[in-house]
């Protein structure tokens, strides 16, 4: 999703949480411009839909960013 990318400034982005952290925390450490993107975004953890930001990561969990769809 391109307006992701340009918002934290990489295609990619690797973080060092501490353990127990939470999707929310870990959306807290990027860039302030991608905010405003996220809030409009749909996430999946390990490729599963997740909204909630208290969702506890694992080591090695991916978050994925996927655009706000439209349609029927």
């Amino acid at each position: 999703f391109a307006a992701a990318r340009e918002a934290v400034g990489a295609p990619e982005v690797g973080l060092e949480l501490a353990p127990g952290a939470t999707l929310g925390e870990a959306l807290s450490t990027l860039p302030e411009s991608a905010a405003a993107v996220l809030a409009r975004c749909s996430l999946l953890v390990d490729g599963v839909a997740e909204d909630d930001r208290a969702t506890l990561l694992r080591e090695g969990t991916t978050v994925d960013v996927l655009p706000p769809f439209a349609g029927g």
